[in-house]
């Protein structure tokens, strides 16, 4: 049973007759009928738990945007139930008005309406909602705490989308099908064309010359149906924030737009999640399956506070890829954990396959860096400083053994990471 604020001026009313006449038998007599008055108005209450609950609604929504969520309260009861329902969704699925009357008559039904904003990727759950069932008198109310389950899947947001027609345009022109075209340095045979000044005499074709007793040369165009190799580091270098957001959210909007450029491009594309073990994967979707399949596989992803075994994921990368393929490490380049998981394995990549390491930057070290406020601030920019050398010095390294490396911003990597397949391509070295 609860208590609402009209008790208090039922408690007010009560000390009249106290004033009126004072002693014990007029203040038990008032109590006895404020205590009555309560149970009488809560036993007339309508029964909650004769309510029955349907959830309805989305079952995934993007982060950032509003899902409507719909519950049905159907009264099974002989009785009315008119109160206050407080749907109990968990605080970062952003329930914008959790609670709301209910007015739910015997044998009918009724749907109540909420809108949810969340503020964190993955499932966002609700286990129970709250009922008060408020008496004629609103005085005393039954409250009970039944089971109502729900689920919705917050998707990665896929900020980065907004670059795609244009890294579309791009891979139009390398492809040839605009009217603007390039010669591509590719080693699929496109066409034959007549011969002009600037063409690469390498590309005359002999045969095709003596037939037609005209220069005739080869055009090229950038391989199709090369595989791409999507892994995102989840361990406990990817749990940093990087802003107001983990570094992993970063590396998934990342690897969203090179997944759809290369799908576009007619690449199959895979992606792996792994630390030490498997955490998800996506093998084998078509262009159309693999945008959704990868937001789905990537939505519940949260990082491990384990350190990357690096070993296994070039021996899992290995086990998977017969064939050269591109191989993108969406990692970090701290110099710690570089040196010692992933520079040991980079030459067994780097010797079957293309190898990308891209790394999500914090901008507030520049900031960090520029600081000369106080000595404070100095020891910050110094370190902030330290910390630069020491990527700088980690991304020489891995030049060095053939890696291509792109390390950006959270907002500039995933063009930066698009416009580098984009060059590869361009240049025939997939």
């Amino acid at each position: 049973m609860a208590l609402t604020g009209r008790v208090v001026g039922l408690a007010l009313l009560g000390v009249v007759p106290v004033l009126l006449w004072p002693g014990p038998v007029a203040f038990f007599a008032t109590l006895l009928v404020i205590l009555a008055v309560v149970a009488v108005d809560a036993a007339l209450a309508g029964s909650p738990r004769a309510l029955r609950f349907d959830r309805s609604g989305p079952a995934s929504v993007r982060l950032g945007e509003p899902a409507e969520v719909r519950l049905t309260v159907t009264n099974s009861g002989s009785r009315r139930v008119r109160g206050v329902l407080r749907d109990g969704w968990q605080p970062s699925a952003g329930a914008v008005r959790p609670r709301q009357p209910v007015d739910v008559p015997p044998g009918e039904s009724r749907r109540l309406t909420g809108t949810l904003r969340p503020t964190r990727r993955g499932d966002r759950l609700v286990e129970r909602v709250t009922v008060r069932s408020v008496g004629p008198l609103g005085i005393a109310a039954r409250q009970v705490s039944p089971r109502a389950p729900g689920r919705i899947r917050v998707l990665p947001p896929f900020t980065s989308r907004r670059h795609l027609p244009g890294k579309l345009a791009l891979l139009r022109e390398i492809d040839g099908r605009t009217s603007l075209r390039i010669r591509g340095q590719g080693t699929e045979f496109d066409s034959l064309r007549d011969y002009v000044i600037g063409d690469d005499v390498r590309s005359i074709d002999w045969r095709a010359t003596a037939r037609r007793q005209q220069v005739v040369v080869r055009t090229w165009r950038p391989e199709r149906d090369r595989r791409v190799l999507l892994l995102l580091d989840t361990s406990r270098t990817s749990a940093a924030r990087i802003g107001d957001a983990p570094r992993l959210d970063a590396a998934m909007d990342a690897a969203l737009l090179l997944a759809a450029l290369a799908a576009r491009a007619g690449d199959r594309v895979d992606m792996l999640c792994m630390d030490r073990r498997v955490r998800a994967r996506v093998e084998g979707a078509s262009r159309t399956e693999l945008l959704p399949a990868l937001v789905e596989a990537m939505a519940p992803l949260e990082a491990d506070l384990v350190e990357a075994d690096w070993m296994t994921v070039a021996a899992t990368i290995r086990q998977r890829l017969s064939q050269r393929a591109l191989v993108v490490l969406l990692t970090t380049l701290e110099s710690a954990a570089v040196e010692e998981g992933l520079l040991p394995v980079v030459n067994r990549l780097t010797s079957h396959h293309r190898v990308i390491v891209a790394s999500v930057s914090d901008p507030a070290l520049a900031t960090m860096a520029a600081a000369r406020g106080g000595s404070y601030e100095v020891y910050g920019a110094a370190a902030a400083e330290r910390a630069a050398l020491d990527r700088a010095a980690t991304t020489a390294e891995l030049t060095r053994l053939g890696v291509d490396v792109v390390d950006a911003s959270p907002a500039d990597l995933p063009p930066r990471l698009a416009d580098r397949y984009l060059a590869l391509k361009a240049a025939g070295l997939l």
